[in-house]
This record gives C-alpha cells, structure tokens and sequence, in this order.
C-alpha cells in the first residue's frame, strides 16, 4: 500500500513539471518572444500556485492567452493540491504502519508461551535470533534502538519484536517475560543486563537467564542479580582462536555442523519424565531414529557419555542428542 501510494507522489510531481514546462513554452510563444523564459517560468508558477501579484506576460489583449491561463491553471491547481494529498497521505500512512506492525507484534508476543526474549539485537544478538529462527524456536527481540529494530526486521525474517527499553517492567511485560521459557541479557552494556537480569528475575522467578559479560569482575554481580549463565564474548573468543590453532578439524566439524542449512543438525538436551523411568536406551528405542544420535547423558553433576543399549534411563536424567529441529521435537513428544 505504501508503494502504491509513493509511486502516485511520483508521478504527480512528473505531471507537475510537465505543465510547468507547457506552461512555460506557451506563455513564451504568446508573449511574441517578447518576455524571458524564466518571466514565463515565473507567470507559470504564480498562476499555479495561486500567488496573484499579477501578470508578468501581458495578456489584457490576448483572449488565447487567458484562456490557456485558465486551462493551466486549472491542471496545475489540481496536479499540486493531489501531489499535496499523496505525500501527506504517504506521511500518515507511514506512521500508521509502524504503529499498526508495533501493536500486531506486542500482541503476538504476548499470546507466546514457553518462548525466548532476546534483549538487545546487536551483533551478538542478531546471531542468537538467527539461531533462535533456524532451530525453530519461538522467541521476541526487545530493543530501544529504532535503527537496530528496522535493521533486524530486514535481515532476520519473520521476527517478533517490541520497541522498548529491556530494563523497565512494561518492555519485558510486552514481550510476555510471565510466559517466558529463557531471556538473553545481549544489550552489549554490562550495567543494562544487570538490570535486566533483577527486573525479569523479578518478573519471572522461574526464568532461566542467559547474560552477556564483557568484564569478568561483574560476573559475580549478575549471578546475584539473577543470572543463571554468564557468558564472556572476549573470554569465548580467545579459547576459539586457540582451538583454532590445536584442533582445527574439530572446529571445522562444529562450523560446519552450524552452518549447513540442508541438515542443518545441533546438538540438543532433553530432559526425561517420569514415565520412561528404568527403561533402557533399548526399551526407548533411542537407536531407531535416523536423524538423531544419543551422545551422552547427564545425572546430576556427571556425565555418561554413549551410553549402551542397556544403559537404564532414570526420571530426572538429560539426553543430549544431535539432531535436527524436526527430530528434536518428535524426540521431545516420545521422551
């Protein structure tokens, strides 16, 4: 609709030059070339625009002149009051896009369960999203930066986000934080996602959160903020330069694993219920799914790592699989 709209504006102001240009040549011609073309220029525009200072080509004995006055006036008035309507048109509408696509999407992130916030869609969380997108996860950004947020509409497809300030309550409310599985403090500032880590602590007791620290002596706060993972992009990054360097084939499977679309395979966790307590992996048939491969298995602080086919599963337990987004949910109906 906005196009539609932008593309009338265009072609008003075309056919507004055009008569400028006929009018123009026309005063000129009946002037007898007696007058300058800006002089005819100018009794164009002021007869267009309505002015009135009067005529600067001389028309009191000239019928054929007034009578193309009143036929270029009366196409210029109209061809300038509907390009004054389109571009108005065009500005109104533009509001009333955004805030139309600002209230559908608090909506839709309101009527989320068991989703994921990510506040702050810099770098580092522009790749959470998009990681968010590829698994198949349903998540909201929220972020202050009007910028950031058209860039992010434009690179990552279909995504839900809430234009607002992650720290205050009425943001994350927005971006339903009650029914929230996780958030991800990525602001890029360490005092916001502290603030971010107590509010939606607050908000949500049973939120399990992620933050960004960029100085490891804050680490400690945002643990007693309510963080519940702390992650250093520098610290990160030096221990992937040096797998890197010692195991190059480890990080080129691992990259490879990420970044192919077509399998587009991750490694993921599963908690057990109840009702698969004391069954072996055989007696779950585990081994029967193609696109998924059990790992290992966490019990408590230890882990049991390819387990056999008579390795008996207990309530409590996590399966770490790799698999695909499609095998990770059917795996997630069955265990």
């Amino acid at each position: 609709m906005g196009d539609k709209v932008y593309r009338k504006f265009v072609w008003a102001g075309f056919i507004l030059v055009g008569i400028l240009i006929i009018g123009t040549i026309g005063y000129w011609l009946l002037g007898a070339r007696q007058y300058s073309l800006f002089d005819s220029f100018y009794m164009t525009f002021i007869t267009i625009a309505t002015i009135g200072y009067g005529e600067i080509v001389d028309l009191s004995h000239n019928p054929a002149g007034r009578v193309f006055t009143v036929f270029i006036a009366i196409a210029g008035i109209g061809v300038l009051g509907y390009a004054a309507t389109s571009f108005s048109a065009l500005l109104v509408e533009g509001e009333l896009t955004k805030s139309f696509k600002r209230r559908r999407m608090e909506n839709i992130a309101k009527n989320l369960k068991d989703h994921f916030v990510v506040c702050g869609v810099g770098i580092i969380g522009q790749y959470i999203a998009g990681e968010l997108a590829s698994t198949k996860r349903s998540h909201v950004i929220v972020e202050q930066d009007s910028c950031k947020v058209e860039k992010s509409l434009e690179s990552l497809k279909n995504a839900v986000v809430v234009e607002g300030d992650a720290t205050s309550n009425d943001s994350l409310l927005k971006a339903g934080i009650e029914q929230a599985r996780g958030l991800f403090a990525v602001t890029g500032d360490d005092n916001q996602n502290l603030v971010i880590c107590l509010t939606a602590r607050q908000l949500n007791p049973n939120l399990r959160i992620v933050a960004e620290c960029n100085a490891i002596a804050n680490s400690g706060k945002m643990k007693r903020a309510g963080a519940d993972a702390i992650v250093s992009p520098s610290f990160i990054g030096g221990l992937r330069m040096a797998s890197e360097m010692i195991r190059p084939a480890v990080v080129s499977f691992l990259d490879i694993m990420l970044r192919d679309t077509d399998k587009n395979l991750r490694i993921e966790e599963i908690p057990v219920s109840g009702r698969y307590a004391e069954k072996t992996v055989s007696e779950m048939g585990l081994r029967s799914y193609r696109h998924s491969l059990l790992l290992a298995v966490k019990v408590g602080d230890e882990w049991v790592y390819n387990p056999a086919d008579s390795y008996v599963i207990r309530q409590g337990n996590v399966l770490v699989f790799m698999t695909t987004p499609e095998g990770r949910k059917e795996l997630e109906k069955i265990i």
